[in-house]
């Protein structure tokens, strides 16, 4: 039996992108699932960066690894150490975002960030990515075999989005899909062809991820979408740190929510036949993703990338993946597993 080939649409969410690590590792350990395209974002671009040059490398099995040293390098990102040493002596990382509350390097960064802009360190600025982002191998990364990857990041000028693929994707590219505005400076990128420079911020503001890079008639239907913002929240937040965590998150996942619209319409018109069929191509929504989880975790711990932490939220992928395939493993190639109508009722 031929294995059921799907494309990944991989969220932005800093260290919550360790959750991300867990279903690419179990989906890479799923013989009957072949990955043929990769869209990812920030967190979502250096998961899928890593899962490529693995799988150009070595297959399979090389893609695993290359996902565990990548999140055993984010684990040693300077600041992370406190986290550690917190979370050891608590039962779970929920009670410890709710101690930290407003003391927390994520709400001290946003109130420094509302005075100091990135660019007034002048000499003594560093990207904490850029030395993992340096150590990849972009000759995999950009090679014509493995799946197809697709990174996102916002033009600063323009607000529209960019995409980068192919010999385009480069340390800058990954950077600038992983540039929160407050924290770093923009990533400036020359094209080699027009030798025009553009600044680019994080690719979550205009999309989280970008579904449309999967349209391509040579890929599947099957868009398997992991979420790590949660798309809805049970409670009203009334601190300020809460707050300021739901708009973020309402704001990153605004392009997600008008590309899944934009796939309703267009399945809407097949339907009534207003369209030809094969004229639009029609989508095969599925999301892979932890509401519980998430809705207790916060912005702090996007920021603090403590091996415990990561640990859990790699679990949490695994299990929830290994969920999903036994849920829905029937529906891929056939028929989506989300209700789109429902969502947007």
């Amino acid at each position: 039996m031929k294995p059921r080939r799907i494309n990944l649409a991989l969220q932005g969410g800093g260290a919550h992108g360790a959750f991300t690590w867990g279903v690419l590792d179990h989906l890479l350990n799923e013989p009957k699932i072949e990955i043929a395209a990769i869209s990812g974002t920030s967190a979502g671009a250096l998961n899928g960066a890593a899962l490529k040059a693995g799988m150009v490398s070595g297959g399979r099995q090389a893609a695993r690894e290359n996902l565990d040293w990548l999140w055993a390098q984010m684990g040693a990102v300077k600041d992370s150490r406190f986290a550690q040493w917190m979370g050891q002596g608590l039962p779970g990382f929920e009670h410890f975002t709710q101690m930290l509350g407003p003391f927390s390097p994520q709400s001290m960064a946003e109130a420094v960030g509302r005075i100091f802009s990135p660019y007034d360190f002048g000499p003594f600025y560093t990207n904490p990515l850029q030395d993992i982002a340096a150590r990849f191998s972009y000759d995999q990364i950009c090679h014509s075999e493995g799946p197809a990857l697709f990174i996102a990041a916002t033009n600063v000028r323009s607000g529209k989005i960019r995409v980068f693929s192919n010999e385009d994707i480069s340390a800058q590219a990954i950077l600038a899909s992983a540039c929160l505005p407050n924290l770093f400076q923009a990533v400036e990128i020359t094209d080699p062809t027009t030798g025009k420079t553009d600044a680019y911020w994080d690719g979550g503001y205009a999309g989280n991820p970008a579904l449309f890079p999967l349209f391509d008639s040579a890929l599947p239907n099957d868009i398997v979408i992991v979420n790590i913002n949660p798309l809805e929240r049970g409670t009203l937040p009334r601190s300020a740190q809460d707050i300021q965590n739901r708009i973020n998150e309402i704001s990153f996942n605004s392009s997600l929510f008008r590309e899944l619209r934009a796939i309703q319409f267009v399945k809407d018109l097949l339907a009534h036949g207003q369209v030809k069929p094969g004229a639009m191509k029609d989508v095969y929504i599925h999301m892979v993703a932890d509401d519980e989880l998430m809705n207790r975790l916060n912005a702090t711990t996007k920021m603090m990338a403590g091996p415990a932490l990561l640990a859990e939220l790699k679990q949490a992928g695994q299990d929830t993946a290994e969920a999903f395939l036994s849920a829905h493993m029937g529906d891929i190639n056939k028929r989506g597993s989300v209700d789109l109508r429902a969502m947007f009722a």
